[in-house]
């Protein structure tokens, strides 16, 4: 099969901050890994505590229903999840029994879901695992508040950037 030559124009170089390009990888790089790696601190709670029967993005969806009563709609807004995945998920954690849901009355399509006990035990878990980071990031983390509000509104605005990448294609 031949390949098609696509022309196209060729990447322009940030001649005002060369190390742009090698900054913005590197946090690419970095939010991939802290990404992956909070669920490898949930999955070593989970461990902890002896629950096998669902895996570290199951629970971080119980932590993100918390005490709300929501879609699965609702949550991929809210949690960014993938639509399958959120369904798939929801799914297995009904099955489980760490999930309530129940179809709308007025849209009978959409099914809304709350914790149920099982699954608010889950949530406190990560929410104390939560707790005890945040008293330790200063002194073992040599992590302040402000660094995390820096770091926040950074991450905030190339959130933005990227939501704006896929609805304008600039």
């Amino acid at each position: 099969m031949a390949m098609t030559n696509l022309k196209s124009e060729p990447a322009v170089v940030d001649q005002k901050d060369p190390g742009r390009k090698l900054a913005y990888l590197e946090t690419l790089t970095y939010v991939e890994r802290l990404h992956r790696r909070l669920l490898d601190v949930i999955k070593d709670e989970l461990d902890r505590i002896r629950v096998s029967e669902i895996n570290s993005v199951q629970a971080l969806l119980l932590f993100n229903i918390g005490d709300s009563e929501m879609t699965a709609g609702e949550l991929r807004t809210r949690g960014h999840y993938l639509g399958s995945n959120v369904s798939y998920n929801l799914k297995k954690l009904v099955e489980a029994g760490y999930i309530h849901h129940q179809r709308s009355r007025s849209d009978r399509r959409s099914v809304r879901v709350r914790l149920t006990e099982k699954g608010r035990a889950i949530c406190a878990a990560i929410d104390e695992v939560y707790n005890k980071h945040c008293a330790m990031l200063t002194e073992a983390g040599d992590i302040t508040s402000e660094e995390l509000r820096q770091a926040n509104a950074t991450l905030y605005k190339l959130e933005r950037f990227w939501t704006d990448q896929i609805r304008f294609r600039l």
